[in-house]
């Protein structure tokens, strides 16, 4: 082999160890045939640059490759992103790649949020991307509509103002002094009429102590009452009461079914016309004697015989009652 065959195969070994260590220094390995390219574009990259990570699940598993602009004129100003994944992670075509921020300070990554349903994503494909909002982006988009909505009331404020001043002119800001003025005489009255009730209070305060103390008395009696109303056997009262009236019950029950002498007396029609007959010649006969005692008692010194009875119609002895 001659000098120079070996020189120029050193020197083609110095070249290809130069152009693999300076792509190894970029983060990508020439003699990894595993590695995959894919694409994604976006209208903004939020401080995307090539020395970006690419991440699935928090795992780093590429970098950024290249950033250049789409020259397609519908699509004129959106940047397409090519970076590289160098492990056999398999995900589909419908998979997300979203541009992140870990923190307010650092600068953003593309993060695979993977799909499994649909084909397998293939090296050149593009996938479709998304932007997430970093926390500096949120405020500033809620900031945004405050900021908006607090010009407008400015504005408003500032044509208020503008009617304000219209509107108190020398007459209306003697008006108003005027009202100032009595309204502070009002209060004046209000104070004294304040002073006035005070001292009604402290007048009647001796009063209203006695009521109260009058009150507490008639509460303490009445919590003695129902002290007494509560030793007093309140239940046995009761059960005896109720023990009377079953009692007097069952013996009105008796009278007005006809049993014992007071029932026959209530229920027996015939008991009452022989009571009621008696009653009557009883009634006749005390008249009888009172009219004639002669008849019923006869005392005679010569032996002179009593006259036989006889008796009488009715309507004499009315006669001779009436004498």
């Amino acid at each position: 082999m001659s000098k120079e065959l070996k020189t120029g195969i050193v020197a083609i070994i110095v070249i290809a160890i130069f152009i693999w260590g300076y792509n190894f220094l970029k983060g990508q390995n020439l003699f990894d045939t595993d590695t995959r390219y894919f694409n994604v574009e976006y209208a903004n990259i939020a401080g995307l640059t090539k020395s970006s990570f690419v991440t699935i699940n928090g795992l780093k598993v590429g970098k950024i490759d290249k950033i250049e602009f789409n020259q397609q004129p519908d699509k004129m100003g959106h940047l397409i992103v090519r970076f590289s994944v160098e492990k056999d992670f398999l995900f589909s075509k419908n998979s997300i790649v979203k541009i992140y921020s870990p923190s307010p300070l650092s600068a953003s990554n593309l993060a695979i949020i993977p799909d499994y349903i649909a084909e397998n994503a293939v090296s050149g494909d593009t996938l479709k991307g998304e932007t997430e909002s970093s926390l500096f982006t949120s405020i500033g988009e809620r900031l945004d509509p405050i900021q908006s909505k607090l010009e407008k009331v400015m504005v408003s404020a500032d044509s208020l103002f503008k009617n304000v001043n219209n509107i108190l002119d020398l007459k209306t800001q003697k008006s108003l002094r005027n009202s100032v003025k009595n309204l502070e005489n009002t209060l004046q009255e209000v104070k004294k009429m304040m002073f006035s009730v005070n001292s009604m209070i402290d007048s009647t305060s001796l009063d209203l102590k006695e009521s109260i103390k009058n009150t507490r008395l008639i509460t303490e009696n009445f919590s003695k009452v129902s002290d007494t109303l509560a030793n007093a056997n309140i239940g046995g009262i009761m059960r005896k009461a109720e023990v009377t009236l079953n009692s007097a019950n069952l013996m009105l029950d008796g009278i007005n079914k006809g049993q014992g002498t007071i029932g026959k007396l209530v229920t027996d029609d015939e008991l009452y016309n022989n009571i009621a007959a008696m009653s009557k010649e009883l009634e006749n006969l005390l008249r009888e004697m009172k009219l004639h005692p002669k008849r019923f008692v006869h005392f005679s010194l010569f032996g002179k015989k009593a006259k036989a009875y006889t008796p009488i119609k009715e309507a004499e002895l009315e006669k001779d009652a009436n004498k």
